[in-house]
């Protein structure tokens, strides 16, 4: 193709982009909507289909519009598709769990001791007394969970609630029970009791680098327990 030929054919181009920006604009579709099929809407605009897939694929690589073979072009940005937690039960391991604790329950104890009100500490420190009275395993685990809970309450943020939930649930499914100690009982030294401490007294006292610190530590700990014979899964 010469030099007059490419510029024709680039000429085309561009005014079949400009048309389709054009008629979408008139039309001011809501996202989502699912356009024409591209032989009515080239006739609809009067330009050839090569010249419309072109203008699409434009308009797609600057996330005006999506395409999903099969079904069709859709306005708006591609629909981000989210995994159920039933999916992502079967996807991730414990090492993907306690990668993501790390990352978000520092930044949930930070926001805990900006927010927590008076209430939320009574709770977090009957939590802490529960941990200590537990006879079995089992019952340390349920008070354990009810305190990481009540610190993410403590938050006053619903979003980082949710988020603390799912991945609460992801974690149950996954990484609790995996691993028991040969006693009935954490031992009196267990790391947890005086890493919890730290955690609640760094909240109480309003002091945000202090409480992330003390929750990174802890789970920490908890990572360490996963993937040594004799731990157990925080």
């Amino acid at each position: 193709m010469g030099d007059e030929e490419g510029a024709v054919a680039s000429d085309a181009n561009d005014a079949t982009l400009v048309q389709l920006r054009a008629w979408l604009t008139r039309h001011d579709f809501p996202p989502d909507t699912r356009l024409p099929a591209e032989r009515e809407l080239s006739d609809i605009l009067g330009v050839s289909r090569g010249d419309l897939r072109k203008a699409l694929a434009a308009l797609e690589a600057e996330g005006q519009l999506w395409r999903h073979v099969g079904k069709g072009t859709f306005t708006g940005a591609r629909r981000i598709e989210v995994m159920s937690l039933a999916d992502i039960d079967r996807e991730t391991n414990p090492a993907e769990v306690m990668r993501t604790r790390l990352l978000i329950e520092p930044i949930i104890a930070r926001e805990a001791a900006l927010n927590a009100t008076s209430k939320h500490l009574e709770a977090l420190r009957r939590c802490i007394r529960r941990t200590h009275k537990a006879t079995t395993w089992r019952q340390y685990e349920t008070a354990d969970n009810e305190l990481h809970r009540c610190i993410a309450e403590a938050a006053d943020n619903r979003l980082l609630l949710a988020l603390f939930d799912a991945l609460n649930a992801v974690r149950r499914a996954v990484v609790w029970g995996l691993l028991r100690n040969s006693t009935d009982r954490p031992s009196a030294d267990h790391h947890s009791f005086a890493e919890h401490d730290r955690i609640v007294e760094a909240i109480e006292r309003r002091d945000l680098e202090g409480a992330g610190k003390a929750m990174y530590v802890h789970l920490r700990g908890v990572e360490r327990s996963l993937i040594e014979p004799d731990g157990i899964a925080d």
